[in-house]
């Protein structure tokens, strides 16, 4: 199929540049190149404690005062305050917290591209969701690797929370989620629309009939994701609209794996709620069937995130809509 570039220039424009250097700096000696009192700041701001930010960097808890002072009085602001004995960011604080973590992350990735440079090479790395990962995004990225050899990818596999701690930390540059997220903080792109719906085994049988709502399910095993997946997070959501919990379930069991879940289904070990990408395959071999819920199914977004203040924004965007357009 067709697609479109989503860099400006060949990867291998610069490929024939060797510079030379007099020495080669050992990886364990290479620093980010922003403010030593910004490393200062933004630890304190990852520990919330002058001491334990002061054990990390290895310096003195009377420099870590003075770096923030130093820091306040430059933006003429007061970044942290004390709320009886915790620390806490002002609002100010956590303006530059956000904009400052952001060029940051944008600085690792600049240096990343960089060092990529002689070799042609283009480097990402993308985050995804259990599902998303297993029953979304294969086919588009075959495609999008076929479309661009030159590109180096490195996929995660998290769970929504814990993609959204990589993606403010640096760790990764670009997420693509299932859950629920505070999408005032990110730039974000829909990937698709899905749906959410009840599943069991095809012979499953119900004592009481046809269930007509969650609370005539609660006899039932529940097999769940463990918490911090987009998967657990909207059947949360749906449950505590009629006032319940998962711990209203008789039994459940909480796994972090979504084969194993829809293994257990097959075996007729329970019931569940996810996406029917993930169950189509059994529903189409006639092992798993929906819960025919009201309300149900429940449509749901699945998203790319990219900060919101980075640099590259616009590459982020460029490659999230070519995997879209991949996915046909």
């Amino acid at each position: 199929m067709e697609t479109t570039a989503w860099k400006n220039a060949p990867a291998n424009r610069h490929a024939s540049f060797q510079p030379q250097f007099p020495h080669k700096i050992p990886e364990r000696n290479v620093t980010a190149m922003l403010d030593y009192r910004v490393r200062t700041f933004l630890t304190v701001c990852e520990t919330m404690n002058y001491t334990q930010a002061a054990h990390r960097l290895n310096i003195t808890q009377p420099a870590v005062s003075q770096h923030i002072r130093c820091l306040e009085a430059a933006y003429r602001v007061r970044l942290f305050l004390y709320e009886g004995k915790q620390l806490t960011l002002t609002r100010a604080g956590e303006i530059l917290r956000r904009r400052l973590t952001a060029l940051e992350n944008d600085e690792r990735a600049l240096r990343a591209e960089l060092s990529s440079l002689p070799a042609g090479i283009e480097e990402l790395s993308l985050g995804v969701t259990m599902t998303i990962g297993e029953y979304a995004i294969v086919q588009p990225l075959a495609r999008l690797l076929a479309a661009h050899p030159e590109l180096n990818i490195h996929l995660r596999f998290a769970n929504t929370q814990q993609l959204l701690h990589l993606l403010d930390a640096g760790r990764i540059q670009l997420a693509l989620v299932e859950g629920y997220y505070p999408k005032e903080r990110y730039a974000h792109l829909r990937f698709g629309r899905e749906d959410f719906i009840g599943v069991c085994a095809a012979a499953h049988q119900f004592p009481d009939g046809a269930p007509r709502a969650f609370s005539d399910l609660l006899a039932e095993r529940l097999l769940v994701r463990e918490q911090g997946s987009g998967t657990r997070e909207i059947l949360t959501r749906s449950l505590a609209l009629a006032g319940l919990r998962v711990e209203d379930f008789r039994h459940f069991l909480e796994i972090g794996n979504m084969h194993s879940i829809l293994s257990l289904l097959e075996e007729d070990c329970g019931i569940s709620f996810l996406y029917r990408i993930a169950a189509q395959d059994g529903i189409a071999r006639g092992v798993l069937r929906d819960l025919p819920l009201p309300g149900f199914p429940i449509r749901h977004d699945f998203d790319f995130l990219w900060a919101k203040e980075s640099i590259y924004g616009g590459k982020y965007r460029r490659l999230s809509e070519e995997l879209i357009r991949c996915r046909g």
